[in-house]
């Protein structure tokens, strides 16, 4: 009997996808699932991105110095002309031009002769003069003369002591000696030069540049609202006597020493509305020269409790001043504010904001609706990357 063959059907394989095709039913899958799932992290920006870093600077109030930068120019001390008071052939100079000279220090000498010739005359008379009052002198108490001959011998005496006197003086002339201590410029005459003759002929000039003066004008309007600010309390005088006063020289470096105010014009310029004001500079090392244009910070006043922002940082629009404020939950609102005078390029704040309140400085253009942002230490350009939360905004250095 033939063997049985147990034969079994192969199994058909069911249909299965393309590789390709697999992956991208699974990619499809997940953005299903994203797009039924949350619409934005927690605390994230749209689409659960992070939220968006934005600088900021944190409130610190304190006094703040109200400086005005004005344009000014420097003025010696004391200037005193050198001229000649006795006429006379100019016979030599006795300074070096652009030293310094002290008080009395000979500086020309004119031609002496003639005023020795004048004195020895004048000397010679005033001898016979007080001769001839010495003799009369007894004998008017013998009634050998008369008083009236006496008389006239005492007043020729007199007049001889003055004559006397008066030639000293003119040979004094022509040693001319410096009316002041200073420096002294180049000489306007030279050797040989008739001087004197008709007029006192100006020889040189003598300037005393230690200190110097800088005078300035500010307009009358800024002077009345400061001096208003300060009767209503709003602002405290900056000086117990005078305004503090720095010197910016032509290159944009602040002189090293520190003046002060001296006066105010008491009227004010009709044709600018601008009043006139003096201070008075240390100039030891001779830095500082006369006709020098500079400008000068004249600090008059001091803010209390104000404090100064980045001039960025600053919405100024006829509506009013605003600030963006960074909230503790990381949303931005607008904040009005009232602001004061700019301060090295930055504003001064006088109302509207309180201490640690982070206030915008960089990234307007980051903000998207209410979003939160992510608040940092906001740095000026060019400066180190700062290790604090946020840099205190603070009064300008002085």
């Amino acid at each position: 009997m033939p063997a049985l063959i147990d034969i079994k059907p192969a199994p058909i394989p069911s249909p299965r996808p393309p590789h390709g095709k697999l992956a991208l039913t699974g990619l499809a899958f997940s953005l299903l699932l994203a797009a039924c799932g949350p619409s934005s992290a927690p605390n994230g920006g749209p689409g659960g991105m992070p939220p968006a870093e934005v600088g900021v600077v944190t409130v610190t109030p304190g006094d703040i110095g109200l400086v005005s930068e004005l344009p000014g120019r420097l003025e010696a001390s004391r200037v005193a002309q050198v001229r000649a008071r006795a006429a006379g052939i100019l016979q030599q100079r006795l300074f070096r031009e652009g030293s310094d000279v002290r008080a009395g220090q000979p500086l020309f000498r004119i031609d002496p002769a003639p005023y020795a010739a004048a004195l020895a005359r004048a000397e010679a008379n005033l001898a016979q003069a007080a001769a001839l009052a010495e003799r009369y002198k007894p004998l008017v108490e013998a009634n050998a003369v008369s008083k009236q001959e006496y008389a006239n011998a005492v007043a020729a005496h007199k007049v001889a002591e003055a004559d006397a006197q008066t030639a000293r003086i003119n040979l004094g002339y022509a040693n001319i000696t410096a009316p002041i201590s200073g420096r002294i410029g180049r000489a306007l005459v030279t050797e040989g030069a008739l001087v004197g003759q008709g007029e006192a002929t100006q020889l040189a000039v003598v300037q005393q540049i230690n200190p110097m003066y800088v005078n300035f004008t500010q307009s009358a309007g800024e002077v009345m609202a400061l001096r208003r600010a300060m009767e209503q309390g709003q602002l405290k005088r900056a000086g117990k006597d005078a305004a503090s006063v720095r010197i910016v020289l032509e290159d944009g470096s602040e002189y090293a020493q520190a003046g002060r105010l001296l006066f105010s014009d008491l009227t004010v310029d009709a044709t600018s509305g601008q009043i006139t004001l003096r201070a008075e500079v240390p100039n030891p090392g001779g830095t500082l020269l006369p006709g020098l244009y500079v400008r000068v910070r004249l600090e008059q006043a001091q803010a209390a409790n104000a404090i100064t922002l980045p001039q960025q940082a600053v919405t100024r629009s006829p509506q009013g001043d605003t600030v963006m404020v960074v909230g503790a939950d990381g949303k931005v609102s607008p904040r009005p504010v009232k602001v004061g005078n700019q301060q090295g390029g930055q504003w001064v704040i006088l109302d509207g904001l309180k201490a640690g309140e982070q206030v915008m400085v960089d990234g307007f253009q980051k903000l998207r609706g209410d979003a939160p942002v992510k608040p940092v230490a906001w740095q000026p350009p060019g400066s180190k990357p700062a290790t604090a939360p946020a840099p205190a905004a603070s009064g300008p250095a002085r």
